[in-house]
């Protein structure tokens, strides 16, 4: 793929309630991002309505978009489904982006800051922005942004699996090879990420108040009501699980042992995870983890 200063990369979606972009850009200094990042069906759409609804964040809603993702409302860079969409983008080497992109100059951060402004309430200086390929761009996104956070989801690689299936048309095993894709992607690059966390989509459902509050701390927003109520929705794949299946078994001989799932603690048989604690992890208790096992 051709990138370049002057690239305009549309989404494939029809996004009915498109808004022009202003003809000034946001004053990016006065404010601060907050991207929220994950494979897709993780759990994302719901930590970034838990942080869109807190009294000091805006965000996108009723925009149109997919899930409101901030990847369908601007043209800088290119959307995840241009490289397959969900279940595959993370194997297309060109959909990682990195702070040596082409894409990131001053003329492409002030377009997406025209293009994402109409849709942003201004009094407030925390902007939350959610999209699945943030997970493979955020060398990228903290180059246009230093100020950034990063809220990482993660969830099962099997619940993700059967969940995304219906999009990706692909196979289970290709599925969670895909997570395996992805988050390796991530680890390698946490070392150039300044201000990150990570939540468990297993430790959310466990106990959400909890688990929204510790968020809105470590992001440095103040304590406040969650303001929506959140369903444990694993169970029912989980159910549907034959750990001596021929899928299973593929899995656990070619992808699973020692991989980055198994190190945060997965399982590919009942109880599937270890005990959830409604932990939020830093950067360093995260790699800790993967490193400990």
């Amino acid at each position: 793929m051709n990138t370049n200063e002057t690239a305009v990369f549309e989404t494939p979606f029809n996004i009915k309630n498109r808004r022009k972009p202003s003809s000034l850009p946001l004053e990016s200094e006065n404010y601060r991002f907050i991207f929220v990042a994950g494979l897709h069906r993780s759990g994302t759409s719901i930590v970034h309505r838990l942080i869109r609804e807190h009294p000091e964040v805006t965000g996108f809603r009723d925009t149109g978009s997919p899930e409101d993702e901030g990847q369908h409302l601007q043209t800088v860079y290119p959307v995840a489904k241009l490289f397959g969409g969900a279940g595959r983008f993370a194997f297309d080497p060109e959909a990682a982006l990195t702070e040596e992109s082409e894409l990131i100059t001053d003329e492409a951060r002030r377009r997406l800051l025209c293009e994402w402004r109409p849709y942003l309430d201004e009094s407030k200086s925390n902007i939350v922005e959610k999209s699945p390929p943030n997970l493979i761009r955020t060398r990228f996104l903290q180059a246009l942004f230093p100020q950034s956070h990063f809220v990482f989801v993660y969830r099962h690689p099997l619940a993700v699996a059967m969940a995304t299936r219906k999009w990706s048309k692909t196979t289970i095993i290709e599925l969670v090879f895909h997570w395996m894709v992805a988050h390796q992607i991530l680890v390698s690059d946490l070392p150039m990420l300044y201000r990150t966390i990570f939540v468990r989509y297993e430790d959310l459902v466990f106990d959400p108040d909890a688990v929204t509050q510790r968020i809105y701390s470590a992001i440095g927003l103040s304590e406040s009501d969650v303001p929506e109520a959140v369903i444990d929705a694993n169970r029912s794949y989980f159910d549907e699980i034959d750990p001596d299946s021929e899928e299973i078994r593929r899995i656990s001989a070619t992808l699973w042992e020692s991989s980055i799932a198994e190190r945060l603690g997965y399982q590919l048989a009942p109880p599937f995870f270890e005990a959830a604690l409604g932990r939020v992890l830093s950067k360093e208790q995260f790699l800790d983890l993967l490193e400990t096992r």
